[in-house]
């Protein structure tokens, strides 16, 4: 039974439905802030379920010796550090629309309090003031929304703004215009944007291309007047040249629910006139941290149970349905991947994967990752689909990956190819009805070879005597045979063998068939099945 610690505050419903899937569940929501209470107990866990509370470094990491998933209830991940955790071969999720809905609206609430001056007002009429012509606002109806990102939530504002009748102008690189005409927005650079936009609104997450996207530069390039809005990531805004343009009147508002320091216990931007701050607010409703408290409990429910992998930020998502059907196939990209991993010796510069039929129109991302985390194996067994895409990169191998329709007997076959200084090595298999796994071509060479933990490859020139004298060595060695494939490029060629046997071969197994003077190559195997 795979066992989770909640280490922050989370739902009793979230911690309950871990029980009710059949995973042993620990809530200790005060732990994740004891580092190293946290360290001393997170190596008896295989899921580790946080909110923004508990940080995870790679220091923790390095006790965490049975993790294999980190679920964060919320979008944010600041709070772990992912390339640790990817090296680590730790799957790292998050709930990316569990709080949609409420960080939008809390976007637009801003708006509208920034556009009316609520809390100043508020405040001025609670002092027992009455200062109705003190607060003079503006309409948002007509006026023209400048977002910044029209992704999940962006979406969400989008939607939400056009209802009040506002004119949407959208920047973001990854909107296609497609999707600009279905969400009825007109899609600009960031530059017209910035020049026309009454009103301003940011929905992108922290990274190195969006940090300081509302630069002292690209502020000054805004519309006199404008009032900009940001319930999205601290960091996005240049809040030091914020409060000189607001100061100055350039800017006539600012709504910030996020600051590029939390808690934000000071900032220029604080005691400024229409200036709306909140505490970080955007996910704060009982709705939405129900929500991602429930979906985080599924998702690392599904993925210790199923292998179904969600909303994960550093290996491809497999569904439910996907991880049903694809497994076989997985399984069989791995196997691929490890033979051939096995077989060479020489540092691999790329690895070229080639999709066929049914398996091209799979979850790519996933398969490759399989294949990669085979070859990797070869030379750290720890590796994983997680980490071994990251083995890859640092070492510098070139993945490239190929698709094409149906184009022999099989429905559908994967082929990988690792190509070294001196040479390139091949192999492809494919998926039967029964859902096995097959080896079908190596080295060129067609064969139909089911796949087992223990193998063995041999290679020889076509003569005869060469099987005899592998099938007696292996017999009076004890060796027991489970099935046996053979297969060649024409008689007299180049011969190779398969050998699915019933236990790990011993070194001395090996030695006695080299001895026999028979083969060319003689090599085993051996598969996580």
């Amino acid at each position: 039974m795979p066992k989770v610690l909640v280490s922050d505050k989370l739902s009793e419903t979230a911690v309950q439905i871990f029980r009710d899937r059949g995973v042993e569940v620990d809530y200790l929501p005060d732990v994740g802030k004891d580092k190293e209470k946290l360290a001393e107990i997170i190596g008896q866990y295989d899921g580790l379920a946080i909110r923004s509370a508990t940080k995870v470094t790679a220091k923790l990491l390095e006790s965490a010796t049975n993790l294999k998933v980190i679920g964060r209830a919320g979008i944010g991940v600041d709070n772990v550090e992912i390339p640790a955790a990817s090296k680590k071969g730790v799957i790292v999720m998050n709930t990316p629309f569990g709080n949609s809905v409420t960080t939008a609206e809390h976007a637009i609430a801003l708006m509208f309090a920034v556009a009316r001056q609520l809390p100043e007002a508020s405040a001025s009429t609670h002092a027992g003031k009455w200062e109705k012509n003190r607060f003079m606002g503006v309409e948002v109806f007509n006026k023209t929304l400048g977002i910044i990102g029209a992704g999940n939530i962006g979406s969400i504002v989008i939607d939400r703004a056009l209802g009040l009748r506002m004119k949407v102008l959208a920047y973001d690189p990854f909107l296609s215009e497609e999707r600009a005409l279905e969400l009825g927005v007109k899609k600009v650079e960031l530059d017209e944007m910035l020049a026309k936009a009454d009103f301003i609104t940011l929905h992108v997450p922290l990274t190195d291309k969006t940090r300081n996207i509302l630069s002292r530069e690209n502020l000054a390039k805004t519309k006199k007047g404008v009032r900009i809005v940001n319930a999205a990531r601290g960091g996005l805004i240049d809040e030091e040249a914020l409060a000189e343009l607001l100061k100055s009147g350039h800017v006539a508002g600012a709504a910030l629910d996020v600051f590029a320091t939390e808690p934000a216990t000071e900032s220029p931007l604080f005691g400024l006139p229409n200036v709306v701050v909140t505490p970080h607010l955007g996910a704060s409703t009982n709705e939405a941290q129900e929500n991602v408290a429930l979906q985080v409990a599924e998702q690392m429910s599904d993925y210790l149970l199923t292998g179904a992998v969600q909303n994960a930020l550093n290996m491809p998502s497999v569904t439910a349905e996907e991880a049903a059907v694809m497994g076989p196939w997985i399984k069989l990209a791995g196997h691929l991947g490890a033979f051939i991993g096995q077989m060479t010796d020489e540092p691999i510069k790329a690895i070229n994967v080639l999709y066929d039929g049914v398996a091209a129109e799979m979850n790519l991302k996933a398969l490759n990752a399989s294949v990669i985390s085979g070859v990797m194996k070869a030379t750290n067994p720890d590796v994983n689909m997680v980490s071994a895409p990251v083995m890859a990169a640092e070492r510098g191998v070139q993945i490239a990956t190929t698709t094409q329709a149906k184009g022999g007997i099989f429905d559908g076959y994967i082929k990988v190819t690792v190509v070294t200084e001196t040479r390139e090595r091949s192999i492809a298999g494919t998926v039967f009805s029964d859902g096995k796994p097959r080896f079908i071509q190596i080295r060129g060479i067609n064969v139909d070879a089911e796949i087992g933990a223990h193998m063995l490859y041999t290679r020889n020139k076509d003569v005869p005597g060469v099987i005899g004298a592998l099938g007696m060595t292996l017999g009076d060695l004890g060796v027991n045979i489970a099935n046996f494939t053979l297969g060649r490029t024409k008689a007299g060629d180049d011969a190779i063998a398969i050998l699915y046997l019933d236990e790990e071969l011993k070194p001395e197994v090996i030695e006695a068939l080299r001895a026999t003077g028979k083969f060319i190559q003689v090599r085993p195997i051996n598969f996580e099945i």
